[in-house]
């Protein structure tokens, strides 16, 4: 049977590679399928992956309508075996819907792949809403990790190398950005509670004060 899955995990975790793949497997065996993004890291209109990795896509706005948008390719004669959406948080609650309807009326499977909370330990709208209506949730296995070598469950937002808590909930990013810009880094939970990213850390580390305990 056709699925809506959706396939979550913190930055930094594979999530794109995995969606690559995906497209991968199928189109080596003749599948043919329509790819979606929404602000890649790599610009519009790209599916692209830490690795190197990228493909053409649909840019999504809030006015597309993904049910439409499908319908419209199969009735111009066009073949559609499955959908992926990347950076599926960004969407809005109705196009998840429509995704569903996807699933259930044109008997499509529809992987969406996404982060679930934002840097403030809040979900996203598209993912709330993702959790539930998908299918299937399935957290990504490939563990991102804090600077401590724990295992990362949280995306932080920096500034200058230190972690901010508020502003608007998407500002596009990537981890690995110079300190100096606003990027993205992946923290445990503990030390995205404490907020003490990786530039904040080793700043400890030149200093007599220790790190907070709470």
């Amino acid at each position: 049977m056709p699925e809506l899955v959706f396939f979550s995990g913190t930055m930094d975790c594979g999530k794109s590679t995995l969606a690559l793949q995906i497209q991968h497997n199928r189109s080596a065996r003749g599948l043919q399928g329509m790819i979606y993004t929404r602000d890649d890291r790599a610009g519009e209109g790209k599916l692209s992956s830490r690795l190197g990795l990228a493909t053409e896509a649909v840019e999504v706005a809030d006015d597309l309508d993904f049910y439409d948008h499908v319908v419209q390719a199969l009735t111009a004669g066009g073949r559609v075996d499955y959908v992926i959406v990347d950076e599926a948080q960004f969407l809005i609650p109705p196009q998840i819907d429509q995704l569903a309807r996807v699933v259930d009326d044109l008997e499509l499977d529809v992987f969406a792949f996404g982060i679930t909370t934002d840097f403030r330990s809040k979900l996203f709208p598209g993912s709330q809403r993702l959790v539930e209506l998908a299918d299937r949730v399935e957290v990504l296995q490939v563990e991102a990790l804090c600077w401590c070598g724990a295992r990362a469950t949280h995306n932080a937002r920096t500034v200058g190398g230190q972690m901010v808590v508020e502003g608007a909930q998407v500002v596009v990013g990537d981890v690995n950005r110079p300190e100096s810009e606003v990027g993205y880094e992946v923290l445990c939970r503990r030390h995205h509670r404490r907020r003490v990213t990786a530039a904040g850390a080793r700043a400890a580390t030149l200093s007599p004060d220790v790190l907070p305990v709470d």
